[in-house]
C-alpha cells in the first residue's frame, strides 16, 4: 500500500464532566517511510550500525506524556535494542534486547501506564507492508520510563534508534508513531500523599491515617473546590477527623477547599482497629474533584499509577485467639434450627423445614464449580455430617459444602430464606481455614430485610481473621477442631441470610477441594412494637360554619386514633380504648376505619355486635368511651379510627 512518509495529527482529549481533569492535547506524529528489506541489521560490531527514523515536532509546548508505537518485521525480536531521543538529547531505552526471545516481528506501543512490561512481549506478532497501525496490537511498559521526557519542550527532532545486536537475523521497518501529550494552558497539578501511624497495630488500637494534597508550585491555576475520597475500609471504625476542610465519615469525602500553586492541605483521620490479628487492611484514597485540569492524572478514575492517589495498608499484629462473639439478645425468646433434628438428602441443593410457629425456612445452594463425594463426610455433598464438628463433644451435625472450584473468583452461595422477619440471629460456620497450594477459604455473610442489606458482626477463630463481614482462612484447622469456627451475629431484623464461600488471594488460581459447614441457627423470635397517637381537628361550629371554626359549644370535633406496629412481628387481637371527655357527646354513626387518618373511609357501626365486629377491624362506642378492635397488625402496618363528637 502507499504511505505518506511523515504525518502529524492533533487530538484533543478531555473529560466531559463537572471535574475537568487531564484535559490534554495529544499530538500524533507518524513516520511511515519503509526501509529497504532487511535494513535493520548489524554488519559490524554490535550496535554500531543503528537504524534511525525521525519525527519533526513544531510548535513550542511542554511535554506531559510520551508514547511511541513501532511496526517492524524481524525474525528474532530479541535481537533488537531500541531508544527514543528527544530534541534536548534525553535518550531513553525502550528495549534491552533478549537473546532468549525468538518471537518474530514487532507491533506494539510503549506506554508507561501499560499493565505489562516489554519483557513479557514474547509471542509472535504481525508486521507486513500492508499492516494498518495505529492501533498497535499490544501495549507495554518500556525498559526505562518515558516520563523522563515530561516537562521538556517538545519542539524539534525526535529520533527513534533501532539496534540489531546480532548479525544472523535482520528486519524491515514499516512505521513508527510518536504520541506526545501537551500540557493544557491552564492547569493545577494536584498530588496526594498519605501515611498510616502504625504498620502493625493490635486489635482495638487507635491509629490514624494522614493525607496531604498538594498543588504543585509549577501550576498556573488555583484549584477550587478540591475533594478527596477516602471511604474507610472494613476493619476500622471512624473516631474523628482533624485538619483542613471537613470530612464526611458517611460518604468518605474530604472537602479540602481551594489550593493555590505551591499550597498544601492535610487531614488526620483517627480510627479504631476492628479487624482481627493477621488481617491486612487496605485503605485507598484519591482526589475526585478539582475546578481545573490536572496535567498527569484524572480524578476519580481509580488508577493507582497516577500521583493523585494513596494506598495506606497495615497488618493487625498480636497473637491471634478466637474472638468473643456478641451476646444475642432476644426479648421474645429464640427459635433454634437444629441440624441434629432434621435430615438432608445427600447431594441435594435445596430443602425446606418447619421453623416452629414462625413457618417454613428454605435453604438453597448454588455452585459454579463441582460438588464432591467423600464417604468420610457423609457422601455426596452438600450433605449433613458430623465429622467436621467445630469441636463439639458429642459431635453435632452441620450442613457441609465440599466443593472443587475452578477459579479463585468462584463463589458458592447459600441462601437461607426465613418465613418472617426475625429480630436477630446467630450461628457458627465450621472449618474456615487454609491449605498451602490448595485453597484459602473466604466466607462473606450478609442479611437482607425487605431487600435492604443488613451486615452482621463476624467473630474470628484461630485459623482465620476477620475484616468487616468476611472471614479469611490463613492456617489449617483439623476436622474436629474449634479453631476454624467463626460466629455470625445479626443484632437487627433480617428475613434472609446469604453465605458466600470461595477463596482469597492466598489460594492458587485453580483451587483444590475445600469445605465449610454451617451449624445450627438461633433466631430471635419476632417482636411487636405498638405505638398509638391521637390527633383532633375542629370541623365546624355554629357561628363560623366550616370557615376557621372554633371549639365552642355546638362545634363538631373529629378525632383520629392511629395504631402502628414498627416491630418485626405481627400483633394479634389489638384493643384500643379512649375515654370521651365529659363535655363531648359522640356524633352517632361517625366512626370510620382505614390504614391512615386521611384514608379512614370504611364505616363502622356504633355497637359492639354484628358482622363488622367479626371482620379484621371493628369499633364500638358508649356514652363514655370508644373501643377499637383489630385482629392483626402486621409489621410496618397502621390502623386508623376516626370519630366525631359535639362540644356541649
Amino acid at each position: 500500500m502507499h504511505r505518506h512518509a511523515i504525518a502529524a495529527v492533533i487530538v484533543l482529549v478531555a473529560i466531559a464532566s463537572g471535574n475537568p481533569a487531564n484535559a490534554q492535547v495529544i499530538r500524533t506524529y507518524n513516520n511511515s517511510t519503509d526501509s529497504a528489506t532487511n535494513a535493520i541489521n548489524d554488519t559490524s560490531a554490535p550496535c554500531n550500525n543503528r537504524f534511525t527514523r525521525t519525527f519533526s515536532v513544531t510548535g513550542s509546548f511542554s511535554v506531559a506524556d510520551v508514547n511511541v508505537g513501532i511496526l517492524a518485521a524481524h525474525t528474532y525480536r530479541g535481537d533488537l535494542v531500541m531508544y527514543l531521543v528527544s530534541p534536548s538529547g534525553t535518550r531513553i531505552q525502550l528495549t534491552a534486547g533478549s537473546g532468549s526471545n525468538g518471537a518474530a516481528n514487532f507491533n506494539a506501543v510503549f506506554d508507561d501506564e501499560a499493565s505489562s512490561s516489554i519483557s513479557n512481549y514474547t509471542a509472535g506478532d504481525t508486521a507486513t507492508p500492508t499492516t494498518l497501525v495505529p492501533p498497535y496490537n499490544g501495549s507495554y511498559r518500556p525498559a526505562s520510563a518515558l516520563s523522563g521526557f515530561d516537562g521538556q519542550t517538545a519542539a524539534g527532532t525526535w529520533t527513534l534508534e533501532i539496534c540489531d545486536q546480532y548479525a544472523q537475523d535482520s528486519g524491515t521497518f514499516y512505521q513508527a508513531t510518536l504520541f506526545i501529550a501537551e500540557n493544557p494552558t491552564n492547569y493545577a497539578d494536584l498530588s496526594l500523599a498519605g501515611s498510616v501511624s502504625s504498620a502493625s497495630p493490635s486489635v482495638g488500637a487507635t491509629i490514624s491515617y494522614s493525607l496531604t494534597v498538594n498543588n504543585s508550585s509549577a501550576s498556573n491555576q488555583t484549584a477550587l473546590a478540591v475533594q478527596v475520597s477516602d471511604v474507610l475500609p472494613a476493619g476500622v471504625s471512624f473516631v474523628a477527623a482533624s485538619g483542613t476542610g471537613t470530612y464526611n465519615s458517611t460518604t468518605g469525602t474530604w472537602s479540602v477547599g481551594n489550593l493555590a500553586p505551591g499550597q498544601s492541605a492535610s487531614i488526620t483521620l483517627t480510627v479504631v482497629v476492628t479487624a482481627s490479628a493477621g488481617a491486612t487492611v487496605a485503605n485507598y484514597a484519591e482526589i475526585i474533584a478539582s475546578s481545573v485540569a490536572d496535567v498527569d492524572s484524572t480524578p476519580g478514575n481509580n488508577s493507582t499509577s497516577e500521583d493523585d492517589n494513596a494506598t495506606l495498608n497495615f497488618t493487625v499484629g498480636g497473637t491471634r485467639v478466637a474472638g468473643t462473639a456478641p451476646v444475642l439478645s432476644c426479648p421474645a425468646g429464640t427459635t433454634l434450627f437444629d441440624w441434629d433434628a432434621v435430615s438432608w438428602s445427600a447431594g441435594a441443593t435445596s430443602a425446606t423445614y418447619s421453623l416452629g410457629s414462625l413457618g417454613t425456612v428454605g435453604f438453597s445452594i448454588t455452585n459454579p464449580g463441582t460438588y464432591l463425594s467423600n464417604s468420610t463426610y457423609g457422601g455426596q455433598s452438600p450433605t449433613r455430617q458430623n465429622v467436621v464438628n467445630g469441636g463439639y463433644s458429642p459431635a453435632q451435625y452441620s450442613l457441609m459444602q465440599l466443593v472443587n472450584l475452578t477459579s479463585q473468583n468462584d463463589v458458592v452461595t447459600t441462601t437461607i430464606s426465613l418465613p418472617v422477619a426475625v429480630s436477630g440471629a446467630q450461628f457458627r460456620i465450621f472449618d474456615v481455614d487454609y491449605a498451602n497450594g490448595q485453597f484459602a477459604d473466604k466466607v462473606t455473610i450478609i442479611g437482607k430485610l425487605n431487600g435492604a442489606t443488613v451486615l452482621p458482626v463476624v467473630t474470628n477463630g484461630v485459623t482465620n481473621y476477620v475484616i468487616g463481614n468476611s472471614a479469611y482462612g490463613d492456617s489449617t484447622s483439623a476436622d474436629g477442631s474449634a479453631n476454624g469456627n467463626i460466629v455470625v451475629t445479626f443484632s437487627s431484623a433480617i428475613d434472609t441470610v446469604i453465605v458466600s464461600y470461595g477463596n482469597h488471594a492466598l489460594a492458587p488460581a485453580d483451587p483444590g477441594q475445600q469445605a465449610i459447614a454451617i451449624h445450627d441457627l438461633a433466631f430471635c423470635n419476632p417482636t411487636t412494637v405498638l405505638s398509638v397517637s391521637k390527633i383532633s381537628s375542629v370541623i365546624s361550629d355554629p357561628v363560623n360554619g366550616t370557615s376557621n371554626p372554633r371549639a365552642i359549644p355546638g362545634a363538631v370535633i373529629e378525632y383520629c386514633i392511629l395504631i402502628s406496629n414498627s416491630g418485626n412481628g405481627t400483633a394479634n387481637t389489638v384493643v384500643a380504648t379512649d375515654p370521651l371527655p365529659g363535655n363531648l357527646t359522640y356524633l352517632a354513626n361517625s366512626m370510620m376505619s382505614g390504614t391512615t387518618c386521611s384514608g379512614a373511609t370504611t364505616a363502622e357501626d356504633d355497637n359492639s355486635t354484628g358482622a363488622d365486629e367479626s371482620d379484621p377491624v371493628g369499633a364500638s362506642v358508649t356514652s363514655s368511651s370508644f373501643t377499637g378492635l383489630v385482629s392483626t397488625i402486621a409489621p410496618g402496618v397502621s390502623v386508623a379510627f376516626k370519630l366525631r363528637a359535639t362540644v356541649q
